[in-house]
């Protein structure tokens, strides 16, 4: 049929069929070519991701080795079977030394040091345990000065420093002027070595060599 004889309405509805187009495209525009979309990421922002990476991954690993040495001290005090001490322990009283003795956990090592003030070696062997004790906070380290001890005349000068190791209430180390087995300058490595000798301490606790590993 000729198109020009037809009424407008059906001139277009037939224009309409005929064109492979959308009418909405066209009504768009003439060009029917859709820009590209813009990545979501640059180069830039690709690094700065990595490097956020690299940060979180560093993070986790230091989190992952202070979750695992914390694991390990709880396993080890668990194995301990046995209360944990700060410092040395003053005893003002002879009940009190006997009481420390006695009642004591049965695995705990207690070593007491019978001094007297102006004594050579007291002193000193005072700062050695107490440096001693920060390593070994298992064993219960005490003191008590001799004229309170009940046992004064058991202990003059000359038998001093002493130091008395107990463990379940009997006695595994009885030494009488201890300090006659060191050198005039003598120092806690070397109280160390002479107990450990004797076999008076137990293994070095995990929480001193985990603190000297953080310091790394």
């Amino acid at each position: 049929m000729d198109q020009e004889t037809l009424p407008p309405n059906k001139r277009e509805l037939l224009k309409q069929i005929s064109s492979p187009h959308n009418p909405k495209e066209e009504s768009l525009g003439s060009s029917s070519h859709k820009p590209s979309p813009k990545p979501f990421w640059s180069p830039l922002s690709l690094q700065m991701s990595i490097q956020e990476y690299e940060l979180l991954k560093e993070d986790d690993e230091q989190c992952l080795r202070k979750y695992r040495k914390q694991c390990m001290r709880e396993m080890h005090e668990r194995l301990s079977f046995g209360p944990r001490f700060n410092g040395v322990h003053e005893l003002d009283s002879g009940e009190a030394f006997l009481e420390v003795i006695e009642k004591e956990h049965r695995l705990t090592v207690v070593v007491v040091h019978i001094y007297k003030a102006g004594v050579k070696g007291c002193e000193v062997l005072d700062r050695c345990l107490d440096c001693l004790a920060a390593q070994y906070p298992s064993v219960k380290f005490c003191r008590i000065n001799a004229a309170v001890s009940g046992a004064g005349e058991h202990f003059s000068d000359n038998v001093l420093p002493a130091v008395l190791v107990y463990k379940a209430g009997e006695m595994l180390g009885n030494f009488l002027a201890i300090t006659q087995h060191f050198s005039d300058e003598f120092l806690a490595t070397d109280v160390e070595a002479f107990l450990t000798e004797y076999g008076l301490l137990p293994e070095k606790d995990f929480r001193a060599a985990g603190d000297e590993a953080d310091v790394e």
